[in-house]
């Protein structure tokens, strides 16, 4: 069942999520839940935190990409900074250039039944790691902005708030 998202400026995404320990039929049921959300949503990937839940989880499917669990997931940057415009469902509506991001990262998680395993992303799979993984430490991508841009980004964010409010 798709959950609400959590948005921006609500604290509880600024939250470290702490590790998932319990590899069961409750969190398959979460997981489930949280593709059925990222799906209904139209995102690329999902952090716990993202529909409330500080667990350091998140799913993602990129592309052609295999759909990927992440329970416990840390990376290496192996790549090069590349440019992208990023975007995020705690952030809708708004975009903006990023460069924070590297196109290769080497990725160890363990899957839903806790299983650990390991992949290396590229390009935008690459980057949609290192976005679900700030999330999981509390972060967001407008974080990444100088704050010029960060405030810029927000009062865009804002306008859009209040638009879809009036509507």
């Amino acid at each position: 069942m798709p959950h609400p998202i959590v948005t921006h400026p609500d604290p509880r995404l600024r939250q470290v999520s702490r590790p998932v320990e319990r590899f069961d039929a409750e969190l398959a049921s979460l997981v489930d839940d949280m593709f059925e959300t990222m799906h209904a949503e139209e995102g690329i990937g999902l952090a716990a935190v993202q529909i409330g839940i500080h667990l350091r989880l998140a799913v993602m499917q990129v592309e052609d990409n295999p759909a990927r669990v992440l329970a416990n997931p840390t990376y290496e940057k192996l790549g090069e900074p590349m440019p992208l415009d990023e975007g995020c469902l705690s952030v809708p509506g708004v975009r903006e250039r990023t460069k924070s991001r590297v196109d290769r990262v080497h990725v160890r998680a363990q899957d839903v039944h806790g299983e650990w395993y390991e992949f290396e992303a590229e390009g935008l799979e690459a980057a949609c790691v290192q976005h679900e993984c700030d999330h999981i430490d509390g972060r967001l991508y407008i974080d990444h902005l100088t704050p010029v841009r960060r405030r810029r980004l927000i009062k865009r964010y804002e306008r859009e708030r209040a638009r879809e409010t009036d509507s």
